[in-house]
């Protein structure tokens, strides 16, 4: 019976997920059907588990003449450990509110380009920082491809707005064509990150981006050179404006694409602050 109000919870679990919208905070949503699939065939599952257990009550009951034994006593102990262990997500998923990325993941992991995980490393299993990189996902032609089509519609935008669905393929190009791009208008938004390597008004915006899952998920963006020596706080909102240039960066020993700010306005905290990346 425990079996199956287990199941049963991992069931009202990922419909509450998907009833009130944080299954976003966990996965790209384009693989939403394979969470509402989990679902469904743990509702199944669990019921499948009661008609067993309602049938073996139907049935009568053999007499153990064996007596006490410490085999019982261990095989009660596994189940409670086992049992437990499938439980606590539950526990911690209904009591515990979803936590939302911010600047404080930065400051813990820092950022760095990703590197080319081609020669073996899984790149559904890494975290990325400032640059999307999807190369790892694709072959070598079906990615140049890929992103030569996706450049074509950037530089056919003037001035670039970056919105929250076409966020991560834009960074992508940037990074990967700042030559292109120098000059261009562009607008966009994202929390303030104070590094501690930057002074003045120097300071980046990110938005913590969703590849396929949070599993490799990670915080991109860029460096904004921002005007009158405005200042914000970690995890301020700001929406922008400025030419794209490049501009070097002690700590990569390398120029990136930087954002040289003319209208900067602070804005609420968005209600989804993720962005995933459309294929």
């Amino acid at each position: 019976m425990l079996r199956a109000f287990i199941l049963f919870g991992f069931g009202f679990y990922l419909m509450f997920l998907h009833i009130s919208g944080e299954i976003s905070k966990y996965i790209n949503m384009k693989y939403a059907y394979l969470s509402f699939s989990a679902m469904i065939a743990a509702f199944l599952l669990a019921v499948i588990q009661l008609i067993m257990v309602f049938r073996d009550e139907d049935q009568p009951k053999k007499h153990d003449h064996l007596g006490h034994s410490h085999s019982g006593e261990n095989t009660v102990l596994k189940k409670i450990i086992v049992y437990g262990l499938l439980g606590y997500p539950l526990v911690a998923g209904f009591l515990f509110p979803i936590a939302t990325l911010d600047s404080t993941i930065v400051s813990a992991k820092g950022f760095h380009f990703p590197k080319n995980n081609a020669a073996g490393d899984d790149p559904y299993a890494q975290n990325q920082f400032l640059r999307p990189d999807t190369s790892g996902y694709f072959g070598k032609s079906d990615y140049q491809k890929m992103i030569e089509r996706e450049k074509e519609q950037i530089l056919k935008q003037d001035p670039i707005i970056v919105t929250d669905s076409n966020y991560l393929m834009t960074m992508e190009i940037l990074y990967n064509y700042p030559g292109e791009f120098t000059g261009r208008t562009i607008s966009f938004t994202g929390f303030v990150y104070n590094d501690p390597v930057l002074k003045d008004a120097h300071l980046f915006l990110f938005r913590f981006g969703i590849i396929h899952c949070v599993a490799d998920s990670g915080v991109f963006g860029m460096l904004a050179n921002m005007p009158e020596q405005a200042k914000f706080e970690n995890d301020a909102w700001l929406s922008v404006t400025g030419t794209i240039t490049e501009e070097y960066y002690a700590p990569f020993k390398m120029k990136i694409p930087a954002l040289d700010v003319t209208k900067y306005n602070q804005i609420a905290k968005p209600k989804d602050v993720y962005v995933y990346r459309k294929y």
